[in-house]
């Protein structure tokens, strides 16, 4: 029994004694008393393009203490010794000792040889690691170079035959310095023939051609370089030549009256039958459709017969060549002739062919239509 005791006495005094000498972090303070929280570090950087040599990052680690050393070191996928996948390891003979400025700032550069980036998307990991504090950030190499297109008049198109030609935008931004290099472009219409080389001045649309585009082959490879030193840029992409269709569609109803006999086939907007801008209208009952009892001098429209059919493909090219082979006419009789109509206008801004298909027809009121138009890039900028 008195061993049961002396074994209590001792636990009591045992639990006293811990809960006497607690022992508390010592969290640092503001002049309130207010815990004092600092801010997390922080890593900015160049970058680097596959036209630069080297990067530089920058960290801001303010839980250091000015004259703090820190170690910068790089980390890259690799297979280490005797290993079969890869892991993200420290690059051998990267460190490299920095000084904790009185800014809390230190910063680091490396060249693309050592961080190991010789692809685009190569990725290597930069790290600080000191006593008081740490960062670290990955970066990529990407490409200097960037390519848009093929556009026409700023706007990108599908490209198409016999539409005309189009361009790309290319621009090259190493990190380090403003290009001033040429670029080299490299075309074939084919995959296993060989190459064409061209060089342009930075800066300029380089050309997407129709003439490029051999019957039965409508795809074009390019490869467009650009070289900084010895080191080089490669944007590969691939433009297909698709059939040259009417690209717009439009529709309405011309009702025979005063404001809405006729209509604007740039626009598609109803006017008077005897507007200046009446390309088609109906003048009275007989529902004939003709130009616009007003036409200007510099614009005339002329109709032949067509199909529907080849309204339904919409291939500019079928359609120009079937109104050259036929036998053209001033007017179109919506009601006893044929329902679809090739039709060419020839205007101040140029010639346009298109195609009209007669949808419904009120007798003695209103004729109902549909066409298909805009054949070119020049004419998608002139025509709404």
């Amino acid at each position: 029994m008195k061993n049961k005791i002396g074994l209590t006495l001792v636990t009591i005094i045992s639990l006293l004694q811990s809960c006497s000498k607690q022992e508390y972090v010592d969290i640092p303070k503001n002049m309130d008393g207010s815990a004092y929280i600092t801010t997390v570090a922080s890593t900015t950087t160049t970058g680097v393009t596959t036209l630069d040599d080297d990067f530089t990052v920058f960290a801001t680690l303010p839980n250091a203490k000015v004259g703090d050393e820190m170690v910068a070191e790089l980390l890259a996928q690799q297979i280490p010794a005797g290993g079969s996948a890869t892991q993200l390891l420290p690059i051998a003979g990267t460190q490299k000792k920095l000084t904790v400025g009185s800014d809390f700032k230190v910063s680091v550069t490396y060249t693309r040889a050592q961080a190991l980036l010789i692809k685009p998307n190569d990725v290597v990991t930069v790290t600080f690691a000191g006593k008081t504090e740490s960062a670290f950030i990955s970066i990529p190499l990407v490409l200097a170079g960037s390519v848009k297109g093929p556009l026409y008049g700023g706007t990108a198109v599908n490209f198409r035959r016999y539409s005309g030609d189009a361009y790309f935008d290319v621009v090259v931004a190493p990190k380090k310095a403003t290009y001033t290099g040429t670029i080299t472009v490299l075309k074939k219409n084919g995959i296993n023939l060989a190459w064409n080389s061209t060089s342009y001045a930075y800066g300029t649309k380089v050309p997407v051609s129709e003439s490029d585009f051999a019957v039965g082959k409508d795809t074009m490879y390019y490869a467009i370089i650009s070289k900084v030193n010895t080191n080089s840029d490669t944007v590969r992409m691939s433009v297909i030549a698709t059939a040259p269709l009417f690209q717009l569609t439009k529709s309405g109803t011309m009702v025979l009256g005063a404001t809405t006999g006729g209509v604007n086939v740039m626009s598609n907007s109803a006017v008077s039958a005897k507007d200046t801008l009446a390309i088609l209208s109906i003048k009275d009952a007989s529902l004939k459709i003709k130009g616009g009892d007003s036409l200007r001098a510099t614009t005339t429209i002329s109709f032949v017969p067509s199909t529907s059919a080849l309204y339904a493909a919409g291939n500019a090219a079928d359609i120009q060549a079937a109104f050259d082979a036929g036998t053209s006419t001033s007017t179109i009789d919506p009601i006893a002739g044929v329902p679809v109509n090739i039709f060419k206008i020839v205007d101040a801004s140029g010639t346009y062919y298109g195609i009209l298909s007669i949808t419904s027809v009120v007798p003695g009121t209103s004729v109902a239509y549909a066409y298909k138009i805009g054949s070119t890039y020049a004419q998608l900028a002139i025509l709404k």
